[in-house]
């Protein structure tokens, strides 16, 4: 029977389908891109069904306006793995595929704008600067025992197996990816690198360009995140569906690049929350490497120091391989972690007086300090002592930073959820007192305060703050790896693949603040924060130290991170876990409602809980809607409904039943969305 009708995805908040008339003669396929007509605009979108009859009234059936043929049809395993995309994380499949694609290539104005012309032509006629090729090569290095017993196993593998690559900070596991890839390239694969953020791609893009320019073309490693122009992301995503790269490093959206030849697929530091999309598709860039990897039958490699607990249950049930690296690969050796309990003593800016000292004697043999804070700004709140007023984000419910504006040489109030930013108040807005406290302290005046103990000490900054410009994080860190600063300040952007070379002490400011957060996964994170953190130190020198400060010396968290002992600490937490019966003891899906009102939000999602109760599926959890933590953001007031059981698959049946209802009862003052797997809750 003759297709006459093609179902196209639309990026449309809807899970209807959309059905549009072939025109005669038109020959499309699926996976093609189209454009059509929605409502009254023009949409780009891809053609996932051809059709040989439609529900749609004939009244109401539209033809597809014009077939787009400057690139390839997506192939068919790249569509399976968006569909599955799309049924996991319970998201129209529309807005899995339209907005992992290159911007060009799915914006209406950059086909029907003044040239009318595709921009994959226009990027064809332009004389694309070649990349130089790379004249100095780096040389492989000798691997240790254990990375070349790594490396062999994973270079054996025919098939589809998951990796766990379990090393301890600084123990080469990076050598250990290169080595396999090396393997992949030679037979003519891919190879896919997924890193967990934007500022640890400048480095290893550094360490493949030099390991691998040579033999596929320096044009043949591209780079893929969301820092990139349009331009630079048209350009790679060309490459990727003509098949012209060999290798791509990226954050999480390269999990979904349209590579048909991959053979390995490796996510650096797994265990990394920024591997979790937190707008729109809320996926897992890590699990959905593992299915890919199943899907096309290749090995995926999941490295890490402090594997997610969800991982390291996967180890333990057999799903997953673990392979240990148990020691440095550098000259240096694991530093030594002390708690230091700071309740009787005097700081100095959050710094305990002792490490005051030591941070001078390591200053005066040439060896660089890191402090480590994960709160950026100048002081958390400003604070009125007369009247208890504090410096609250009008749009918000949370705080305003303070924040010192050094080009313009003045403080400001900024909000870090909404960026709504005030000057400070000359006094008090309630009661009218001049004298307004800056309570603690961020990045911004720890670098102060060391400026002045330290004079002559050459320090640095690094957070999100001072690295906003394009290439300045690049800039920052190549500084500091080098040893060209004495004293780095710095957030959790420090805590991730940096390797600095005269680095000897470390020293952690309140990292009591998530100890006891009402977050499940909070203790997790922060072992995790802190191992990591502490990894930076002694790469390169044997005796190095890492200090956390600390008001509560006792607790066990801090008893497996003196020993350094992860495998101590996830079974202490699997086993906490297993007793309150969560994950990775059972599954989770999460609806969070936006409103005016955050009362409007519970009502609707008390109605979702209604229907979801009156459903015979009797083996799912659900728990009371509640505000959230932070209830008002941007002037929305948020609420949050919580799903669990010990069966994905009655889990995400219960929500496939209940959706059809919870749009009819959905009223225009309420928007909300579904999150599979949630990270925080």
């Amino acid at each position: 029977m003759d297709k006459k009708w093609c179902r196209v995805a639309l990026d449309i908040p809807l899970f209807n389908n959309f059905d549009y008339i072939i025109p005669e003669g038109v020959r499309v396929e699926r996976g093609q891109r189209v454009i059509v007509e929605f409502g009254t605009k023009e949409l780009i979108g891809v053609v996932i069904e051809l059709l040989s009859e439609t529900p749609v009234p004939a009244e109401k059936q539209k033809p597809i306006l014009e077939v787009l043929d400057d690139l390839p049809s997506f192939s068919e395993k790249w569509l399976n793995f968006c569909e599955f995309a799309s049924k996991y994380y319970i998201r129209p499949i529309g807005e899995v595929i339209l907005p992992v694609l290159a911007p060009p290539l799915r914006n209406i104005k950059a086909y029907r704008g003044k040239t009318r012309t595709s921009p994959v032509y226009r990027l064809d006629k332009k004389k694309r600067k070649p990349l130089e090729e790379m004249e100095h090569k780096s040389i492989a290095p000798k691997l240790n025992p254990d990375q070349e017993a790594a490396a062999e196993y994973i270079k054996s593998i025919s098939g589809f197996e998951t990796v766990v690559l379990h090393g301890i900070t600084g123990s080469g596991k990076t050598e250990v990816y290169l080595n396999a890839a090396e393997a992949v390239l030679e037979k003519g694969l891919q190879v896919v690198f997924l890193v967990p953020e934007i500022n640890l791609t400048p480095q290893f893009e550094a360490l493949i360009r030099a390991r691998f320019a040579h033999k596929v073309g320096n044009a043949s490693v591209l780079i893929m995140h969301s820092a990139l122009s349009d331009g630079e992301r048209l350009d790679a995503w060309v490459r990727m569906q003509r098949q012209e790269a060999k290798i791509v490093i990226g954050t999480r959206m390269s999990i979904f690049s349209p590579f048909e030849n991959i053979g390995l697929i490796i996510v650096d530091e797994e265990h990394d929350a920024s591997y979790k999309q937190q707008d729109g598709l809320r996926y897992s860039a890590r699990d959905l490497a593992i299915w890919r990897g199943q899907q096309l039958g290749v090995p995926v490699v999941l490295g890490s120091a402090t594997p997610s607990l969800e991982t390291w249950r996967g180890v333990q049930t057999g799903r997953y391989k673990i392979l240990s690296l148990k020691e440095r690969a550098s000259s240096g050796y694991p530093p030594n972690i002390r708690i230091l309990n700071t309740k009787k003593i005097k700081t100095h800016n959050g710094i305990a007086e002792p490490l005051m000292d030591l941070i001078s004697k390591k200053l005066e043999v040439g060896e660089q300090v890191m402090i480590y804070l994960n709160r950026r700004g100048f002081a958390p709140v400003l604070r009125c002592g007369s009247c208890g007023w504090v410096s609250g984000c009008p749009n918000c419910s949370v705080h305003m930073v303070l924040h010192r504006d050094l080009k313009r040489k003045i403080n400001v109030l900024q909000c870090h959820h909404c960026g709504f930013s005030s000057s400070v108040p000359k006094h008090c807005p309630d009661c009218g007192e001049i004298d307004l406290s800056a309570l603690g302290y961020g990045t911004q005046k720890l670098e102060e305060g060391l400026k002045e103990a330290f004079p002559s000490a050459n320090i640095l900054r690094i957070d999100a703050d001072s690295t906003s410009r394009k290439g300045s994080a690049e800039h920052l860190f190549s500084k500091a790896t080098k040893g060209e600063v004495d004293i780095i300040v710095g957030t959790q952007m420090l805590a991730k693949g940096h390797d600095f070379k005269k680095l000897s002490l470390v020293i952690v400011l309140n990292a009591d603040l998530m100890l006891f957060n009402e977050d499940f996964r909070a203790g997790e994170r922060l072992f995790a924060q802190l191992l990591q953190v502490a990894g930076r130190a002694g790469r390169h020198i044997l005796d190095s130290l890492v200090v956390v400060q600390t008001e509560f010396e006792q607790h066990p968290l801090y008893d497996a991170l003196v020993a350094q002992d992860y495998e101590k600490f996830a079974e202490n937490s699997l086993a906490e876990r297993e007793e309150a019966a969560l994950p990775p003891y059972s599954y989770q899906i999460l609806f969070t409602a936006q409103a005016r009102d955050v009362n409007d939000a519970l009502a609707f999602l008390e109605q979702v809980a209604n229907v979801a109760m009156s459903s015979p599926s009797s083996d799912v959890r659900i728990y009371d809607p509640v505000p959230l933590q932070i209830v008002r953001v941007a002037n929305v007031e948020r609420a949050q409904l919580l799903l669990e059981s010990n069966s994905r698959a009655s889990l995400h049946g219960l929500v496939y039943e209940i959706l059809p209802q919870i749009d009819k009862i959905k009223s225009s003052k309420i928007r909300y969305h579904i999150e599979v797997d949630p990270l925080s809750v």
